[in-house]
């Protein structure tokens, strides 16, 4: 039996859910933004009105104004957007217990098991739901009814706002296929990019590869974007209830200003690297590699990753390879807006090894010595709060490191 599966997606969530608490601007260009003196400047949603415009989700606020001089610009209520979520949720949770929210505003439902208490019809039922949102939260929404969740999702995005689209085994090549390469779930940008070069722009065409081709130019990313254009998958939808396994552990921060000199960029790394040691270190897990985002000015993200010759939590070695990465990406007096630092390849405690060299001395001591160390602090944090102590490669320098 085919799965029936929904993916709801709620129209221009922040302003829809700004816009209940200001009618007037309905009618009105209106976007949610970021706060531009904190560098945060970027549209972060965005009313019909603004759209028609040409107005776009993570653009610039001075480039949003050149193409709409008149857009009001509010300020964002992150805790109003998660009190709104859950209501949304709730509401889903009365349909069916398999529910898997995709970000804030968006969430995959399975009613293969229920959708005959509600009247057996999974159009009937999405329409039902959109009824429901306008209905008692004054919102709208997306609905795409498909077997799958990746044909789900484009069916959400097919047609906006307020509607429901049904991507079916009868239908589906020809509502898929034609497709935008990029409208398929997990194609960004690069893969975008790269696919173009073998003159693969559309999903139909994405499909026609050979798997074995995808997997030597991308991985097994390759494969599954194969299986994806296929209408081959088969990822189940998992109830918000059911612990997650994490797969990384990572931090990121816009600076207030630039950072130009590897002193400053050193001081961020071991922040960075810090929060992201602590984290891994209360969850009992241990990173096998390290990847680092640099982002410049333009907005323009460069990524490196690498293995570490031992799973780890601890400061010193995270800040150690986030900076070596750092280096091969960046050279002073080049500016940097964003550092990210994410724990990858991680591990359980309990589940590490180390591979020992019989022709140096062994590390355990000191590492040992480090672990107690790191131990004690997250000790007096839990005691004394977040900030009461900082890792010695976090705290700037009184000099400045000259420029090459």
């Amino acid at each position: 039996m085919d799965r029936v599966i929904l993916h709801c997606d709620l129209n221009c969530f922040y302003a829809s859910v700004e816009l209940l608490s200001h009618p007037d601007l309905r009618d009105f260009p209106m976007a949610v933004c970021g706060d531009p003196s904190s560098r945060h400047g970027i549209i972060l949603a965005k009313n019909e009105p603004a759209k028609r415009f040409g107005v776009q989700t993570a653009e610039t606020i001075w480039q949003a104004k050149k193409k709409c001089p008149d857009l009001v610009l509010l300020p964002p209520h992150h805790d109003l957007y998660r009190a709104y979520s859950k209501k949304v949720n709730a509401i889903y949770d009365e349909y069916t217990d398999l529910v898997e929210p995709f970000g804030i505003d968006e969430s995959w439902l399975d009613v293969t098991h229920t959708l005959h208490l509600f009247g057996g019809d999974a159009r009937a039922l999405a329409d039902a739901l959109r009824q429901r949102m306008k209905e008692e939260l004054g919102l709208t929404l997306s609905v795409g009814v498909s077997f799958n969740k990746v044909f789900a999702k484009l069916g959400s995005d097919y047609k906006k706002p307020d509607a429901t689209t049904v991507i079916s085994r009868e239908n589906w090549q020809n509502i898929v296929w034609p497709l935008p390469v990029g409208d398929l779930l997990y194609v960004g940008g690069a893969a975008r990019k790269l696919l173009k070069q073998y003159g693969v722009t559309t999903i139909g065409q994405l499909a026609a590869c050979k798997p074995d081709t995808l997997e030597l130019l991308m991985g097994k990313m390759g494969s599954q974007l194969y299986e994806y254009a296929n209408g081959l998958d088969r990822d189940p939808v998992r109830s918000r209830y059911d612990a997650e396994p994490v797969r990384s552990v990572g931090n990121g921060t816009t600076f207030p200003q630039n950072l130009t000199t590897r002193q400053e960029v050193q001081a961020g790394i071991a922040v960075l690297a810090d929060s992201v040691a602590t984290r891994l270190r209360h969850l009992g897990m241990y990173a096998g590699g390290v990847q680092v985002t640099v982002r410049d000015p333009q907005f323009h993200d460069r990524s490196r990753q690498r293995q570490l010759p031992a799973p780890t939590h601890l400061i010193r070695d995270l800040t150690s390879a986030a900076t070596e990465l750092t280096e091969q990406l960046w050279k002073p007096p080049a500016p940097i807006r964003a550092l990210t630092v994410t724990a990858i390849h991680l591990s359980q405690a309990g589940e590490t090894y180390e591979q020992v060299d019989l022709f140096t001395a062994p590390a355990a001591p000191k590492k040992e010595k480090q672990e107690k160390l790191e131990a004690a602090m997250d000790r007096i944090r839990g005691k004394y709060g977040a900030g009461s102590i900082v890792f010695g490669a976090a705290q700037p320098k009184k000099e400045e490191d000259p420029l090459p």
